[in-house]
This record gives C-alpha cells, sequence and structure tokens, in this order.
C-alpha cells in the first residue's frame, strides 16, 4: 500500500524529472545514454507507468513543493508512446489535488509521433515541449535514426509543424557533439529558419564502459566518484570536444549579440546574463551545489538526477517512503553538497568558477595538471566562454540595472564593427572612454565589447 501522503516538505523545494515510459523510446539514437538503462530492468517488458504509481507520484510531488507554481516535467525515453489519454488522466489529477496552486507541465519528445491530437492536447493544456533536432537533415540523421537505422528528420519536422499549426510553446534541445560542434552558425541558422525561438545547446559528453559498467551490462561508463579523475578517459568517439563546445557556443554568441538579442532566447546566454546580473545561474550545472533536480522512473523509483539513474544513487521508491522524505535524505543532500566540497584547486582558483563552479558531476572525471582529480572534461570549453562573454555580459547587465533593455548591446556591436574600418582613433562606444583603437579594437582576437562600468560587479542576470 502507498505510504501516507501527509509529509512534509524537504528543507527547499526540488525538481523531478519524471520518466512515465522509462528508457523505452521509438528511435535508437547511438549517442543516448538512457536507452541502455532498460539493462536495469531485466523482468520487466514494460516500461508504462502504472495508474497507481502516476496518483502517487502527482499527490506526493505537489504535497511536497512550498511554492504556489508547481512545474512537472515529463521525458523520456520517449514520451509520447503512452498516448494522449496517458497525459490527460495526469492532467486532471494535478487539477484534483492542486489546491488552488498553479501547476504547469514539461514535455521533452523527439516529435516522431506528435500530430493533431497531441497538437490540440499540448495547447490547451499549455505544455511547454522540449523538441530535439540537432540540425539540418544531415547532421540530425547522424545519430538521431529509428530502430532500423532510417531517417527521422523529416518526421521530426512534420511533428514541428504540428506544434506551430497549433501554437503549442516549443523550445529545440539541440545536442553538440562531434557531429555537429563545428557547424555552428549553419546549427544556429537552421533552427532560427525553423521557427525556434527558445534555444538549448547540451554537450554530449560520455565514455567508454568502466568496470562498473561493464558489470551492469552498460555501454557507458557510470559518473565518478567525487573527487576523482583520470588523466585520459576513454571518450566515445562522437562527444564533443571542450576547445570545440566552446568555440561553437562563441561562434553563436557573436551572431547573436549582434542580431538576435530579446528575439531569440539562448539558454547558456540567458544563465550568463543570469550569474552577471546577479540572480544565479538558473540552471544545476552551475549551480554551486545541486541536489534538487532528481529523476523519478516509470516504477515509482527515485534517483539522485538523471544523469546518475544507476544502482548506486538510487534512493528509494515513492510506494514505500513519501518522496519528500526520499527527496531530502541525508544521501541527496550529501550528493549535492559534494559538488562544491570536492572542486578540485585548480576550479577554486579558477577566475570563472563564479560563473561554472566546476559545471556537472557527471562530467568532472579529468585529472587537473597537479594531479588532483575532478576537473570537469568540458572545463577549457567553459572557460573560453565565460571569459569571452564577460564584457559584454556585464554590459548588458548595466543596461539592466539602468532599466535599459539589453537589446541596446546590437547596436553597441555594429557601430564597433564600423568603427574597426573607418574610425579607430574615436572614442569606444563600449563607454569605457578610451580609444576605440585602444579598446575593443585592440585586436581581433577582442570580439566582445568591455563593461559599460569600471567596477567590475559581482555577476548578474536577467
Amino acid at each position: 500500500m502507498p505510504p501516507s501522503l501527509q509529509t512534509s516538505s524537504p528543507r527547499r523545494g526540488f525538481h523531478v524529472m519524471t520518466k512515465p515510459i522509462g528508457p523505452a523510446c521509438n528511435l535508437k539514437c547511438s549517442y543516448c545514454f538512457y536507452l541502455e538503462k532498460s539493462r536495469l530492468h531485466p523482468s520487466e517488458g514494460n516500461f508504462r507507468m502504472s495508474d497507481t504509481v502516476l496518483e502517487a507520484y502527482i499527490r506526493q510531488y505537489l504535497d511536497a513543493q512550498p511554492g504556489n507554481e508547481v512545474l512537472f516535467a515529463w521525458q523520456g525515453g520517449e514520451p509520447t508512446l503512452l498516448g494522449v489519454d496517458f497525459f490527460r488522466r495526469a492532467v486532471d489529477l494535478e487539477k484534483r489535488y492542486a489546491n488552488g496552486r498553479r501547476v504547469a507541465n514539461a514535455f521533452q519528445t523527439n516529435g516522431v509521433l506528435l500530430d493533431d491530437a497531441w497538437g490540440e492536447f499540448l495547447a490547451r493544456e499549455k505544455f511547454l515541449v522540449g523538441l530535439s533536432v540537432d540540425g539540418p537533415r544531415a547532421i540530425h540523421d547522424r545519430h538521431r535514426v529509428d530502430k532500423g537505422g532510417q531517417s527521422s528528420f523529416d518526421r521530426v519536422m512534420a511533428g514541428l509543424a504540428f506544434l506551430k499549426k497549433h501554437g503549442v510553446e516549443f523550445n529545440t534541445l539541440t545536442v553538440v557533439g562531434a557531429h555537429n560542434s563545428r557547424a555552428p552558425l549553419e546549427v544556429y541558422r537552421f533552427l532560427k529558419e525553423a521557427g525556434s525561438g527558445f534555444l538549448q545547446f547540451i554537450p554530449l559528453v560520455e565514455r567508454l564502459p568502466d568496470a562498473n559498467a561493464a558489470g551492469l551490462g552498460l555501454d557507458f561508463a557510470t559518473p565518478p566518484a567525487p573527487g576523482k579523475g583520470d588523466a585520459r578517459p576513454a571518450m566515445t568517439p562522437w562527444s564533443v570536444k571542450a576547445e570545440d563546445y566552446g568555440a561553437f557556443l562563441v561562434a553563436i554568441f557573436e551572431e547573436w549579440v549582434r542580431r538576435d538579442v530579446g528575439r531569440v532566447f539562448v539558454q547558456m546566454f540567458d544563465v550568463a546574463l543570469g550569474i552577471w546580473a546577479g540572480e544565479g545561474p538558473g540552471l544545476c550545472v552551475f549551480a554551486e551545489e545541486c541536489g534538487d533536480a532528481l529523476a523519478l522512473e516509470h516504477n515509482g523509483d527515485l534517483y539522485a538526477c538523471d544523469h546518475y539513474v544507476y544502482p548506486a544513487w538510487r534512493r528509494g521508491n515513492l510506494l514505500e517512503t513519501p518522496l519528500a522524505e526520499l527527496a531530502g535524505g541525508e544521501a541527496q543532500r550529501r550528493f549535492g553538497a559534494d559538488k562544491k566540497a570536492t572542486l578540485p584547486r585548480e576550479c577554486r582558483e579558477c577566475d570563472v568558477r563564479f560563473a561554472c563552479n566546476g559545471g556537472c558531476p557527471k562530467h568532472r572525471f579529468l585529472r587537473a595538471p597537479d594531479g588532483e582529480g575532478g576537473l570537469n572534461v568540458l572545463c577549457a570549453g567553459y572557460r573560453r566562454f565565460f571569459r569571452h562573454v564577460a564584457p559584454a555580459m556585464e554590459a548588458m547587465a548595466h543596461l539592466l540595472r539602468t532599466g535599459r533593455a539589453p537589446a541596446e548591446i546590437m547596436e553597441r556591436f555594429r557601430e564597433r564593427d564600423r568603427l574597426a574600418t573607418v574610425r579607430p582613433d574615436v572614442r569606444c562606444p563600449c563607454g569605457s572612454g578610451r580609444k576605440f583603437k585602444n579598446c575593443c579594437g585592440r585586436s581581433a582576437a577582442a570580439t566582445s565589447i568591455p563593461p559599460a562600468t569600471t567596477a567590475r560587479s559581482r555577476p548578474v542576470r536577467a
């Protein structure tokens, strides 16, 4: 029998990525780290979340959240395999147990099964949809294929058309790996032309199996223990290189900051501006500590994080122990605190530590130059990106602090570009008071404008 649902809230609110279909999917993306999770449930042929688990989850999750607005996030596998009726029931349960609070839903899909019925439902219930697409056809189909190895591109684009037809709010989620990291503007412009105004670029980082993964029958390495590292980890050939990921973000930023500020929203840029504006990162990857973003499997098992769905990080089952107790337990608090506690000195002394905070613990498996473990494999890319955008972020944060629109930065960049060729001796338009040739025009490498104020404030966000 399910436990009593009258539980107290944990120390703070938490978020759950819900997997109502577990790892089941109608595609077979070659880089997917979740498909193999079916091997952790060898006795189960059906990964569909039962009505009992669904109702217990919705009641307990609503009961555990301290705020007036509660977000449910549905992922997979591929959640559309459950059919529209499953989510109609989920919404009915949310309304039944909301007790006057506002409830929102986010839904991640590969788009292949979307049709008019899905479009009507998602629009009516105001779901925010994350659609996975890696770029134009040749790039997208490099890894995102069906179980027969056939292209998914046309079906994804058809799904996108249904979302637009019914006015469903959507983001695009793009995995950045070896297949597209060197084509940043091709990917960015394609997504814009496809109608995406909200873009997420997710770095693809996977390692070949270690001994622990092999023991579980898995194809990819399990996450590292806190503070551990390997000088030369065995990366999969499709993983993104740190330098390429940084260059990918910088190239897109340079086009965005001249043309698309306030019109196109890139998660990484929003996160950076939030940091420079003093509002925090808004993304667990860059928070000082983590542990508030857990994952719920189809059978009611709760795990420390979406990237830690392995036996060692199973917190329990909500049919046996209340969700709030599992999320607020000592093991989970320790998991979150370890992110900060195990930062290597290389990170602690880094000039962009305030922005990156070591990144996701799953990716902290390198050894620093001094031999200490726990360095993020994407460190070089993060350093390049945050250092590059720092002056522009400070300038946009200054605009916000003075009640002006960050989009004004575009005109400054366009003026800077014009002055680079015609009047290098005039005062720089960035507001530094220096001559352009000694400021933003000092070298071709100076691609971001310096701060609009001379004092460096603590990082900010908008």
